[in-house]
């Protein structure tokens, strides 16, 4: 079934359509979630509230944009209101149970240099981490993050300069 024959079932209120849209597009949804958000826990209750929310809001989806981009343009703004509504998030530590088990004593460097990277990007500020996020791991165009953000272009480039700045600081500090 194509998108397009999805949104017009979902539309016409077939849950089985619905479902099929969450196979198709949960997993890079929920990436970019547990990018933005910093703990998976979140990133499952966020896209959660994005496909819950998706029968009643695709009435909007003119069709332009492909249906992929339009609910990671969805995403994105659940999460930055659940950003909006609860700070502490950024000083959330990482959740034990999805690191790595290790027989060894000492992880392998690869893992260390993933955890020690995410827990940098953890603690960036949020308007920072936030345009890392879109620009850098979700591919987004400066342009992009500004109409989705609210925001100039030229603040969306000043705040990726300064989160890449302090990243730098935060995993070399780490080290």
């Amino acid at each position: 079934m194509t998108d397009a024959e999805l949104v017009a079932a979902v539309r016409a209120g077939q849950t089985d359509a619905l479902g099929r849209l969450f196979d198709r597009y949960s997993e890079p949804t929920w990436r970019l979630l547990s990018r933005m958000l910093g703990s998976p826990a979140d990133a499952d209750d966020a896209l959660q509230d994005v496909f819950i929310g998706l029968p009643d809001i695709l009435a909007s989806y003119s069709g332009r944009a492909p249906l992929g981009a339009w609910i990671r343009g969805v995403a994105v703004n659940t999460a930055l209101m659940r950003l909006r509504s609860d700070r502490r998030r950024a000083e959330d530590a990482l959740d034990e149970s999805d690191a790595p088990t290790q027989t060894v004593s000492q992880p392998p460097d690869a893992v260390e240099d993933r955890v020690t990277i995410a827990a940098a990007l953890r603690a960036l500020p949020e308007e920072f981490r936030t345009v890392f996020v879109l620009k850098e791991v979700s591919g987004y165009s400066h342009a992009e993050i500004a109409r989705a953000l609210g925001i100039s272009v030229s603040l969306s480039e000043v705040r990726l300069f300064r989160a890449r700045k302090l990243l730098r600081t935060l995993v070399r500090d780490a080290q």
